[in-house]
């Protein structure tokens, strides 16, 4: 097993901060049988100009459907690159999924709120209770203007509370809420909120296309897929599978899209 070393953060931002590589968590173990299956991918910029774009998904979509017993996949923001033309096209290429699929916001999808709700049938902000009895959060952090934002702290605050009795909960937001990335933004209510919720079991960036790892925050953990698209970042477009195991421990692991090679693995 392989692991990329990931964008380290400059200067901590207080004792609750840590950046931690693979070997602080023991030995990796994936799961003899799990009971959820889903994977996050992140960043693929659809219509970015000069960029391959049409080739990068094709290819994350032929790695996905050859993936077993997956659950559903959520493409954790930045679906287009700005020109709100190529919402309606990146979804017919989504649409070629064999396995469900989610969206979230992220700072290039600018579209109008009634233009997402319209093509995707929901809110940009959104939840849902997978099989299994596990809670999947979509916020968003982000709007028509791209501007980087904290998530709706009401949103999240009633979600976490409907979901409060689940043993998992999973939260999705595009842009990191701590700016221990080179493009977070500090958002300490909403980590603080996350910290609060023992059940809330990880949380999932994209929008740093150069981060693969894990960062910590009151030990909750928060997580990055690198990308899968655009015209920076990691030279080894990714993609993270997520595996909750019958006895409800929970592993997850970064596999190349080009060959399936295992990156890094965390247990949780």
């Amino acid at each position: 097993m392989h692991r990329r070393p990931f964008l380290q953060k400059m200067s901590l931002l207080g004792s609750s901060l840590l950046t931690l590589p693979l070997a602080s968590f023991g030995k990796f173990e994936i799961p003899k049988a799990a009971s959820l299956r889903f994977i996050t991918a992140s960043d693929g910029h659809y219509g970015q100009p000069d960029t391959d774009f049409e080739s990068s998904h094709r290819q994350l979509i032929a790695a996905i459907n050859q993936e077993k017993n997956v659950d559903f996949v959520v493409f954790n923001g930045d679906l287009i690159h700005d020109d709100p033309k190529w919402m309606p096209e990146v979804k017919k290429v989504y649409d070629t999924l064999k396995t469900p699929y989610y969206t979230t916001r992220g700072n290039h999808d600018r579209v109008s709120e009634a233009a997402w709700a319209q093509i995707w049938g929901r809110s940009a902000n959104y939840g849902f209770v997978s099989k299994d009895q596990h809670g999947i959060i979509l916020a968003s952090s982000s709007n028509e203007k791209g501007e980087y934002l904290c998530v709706d702290v009401g949103f999240l605050k009633s979600q976490l509370e409907a979901y409060k009795d689940l043993s998992h909960v999973f939260l999705f937001v595009h842009i990191s809420q701590n700016d221990w990335t080179r493009h977070g933004v500090p958002c300490e209510e909403v980590l603080n909120l996350i910290a609060s919720y023992p059940n809330l079991k990880a949380t999932f960036h994209g929008h740093d296309h150069d981060v693969d790892g894990i960062m910590l925050y009151k030990k909750k953990p928060f997580l990055w897929s690198g990308h899968f698209g655009g015209s920076w970042g990691n030279p080894f477009p990714s993609y993270r599978v997520v595996e909750v195991g019958e006895e409800g421990k929970t592993a997850t692991y970064l596999k190349t899209v080009k060959d399936g090679i295992v990156l890094n693995g965390h247990n949780l």
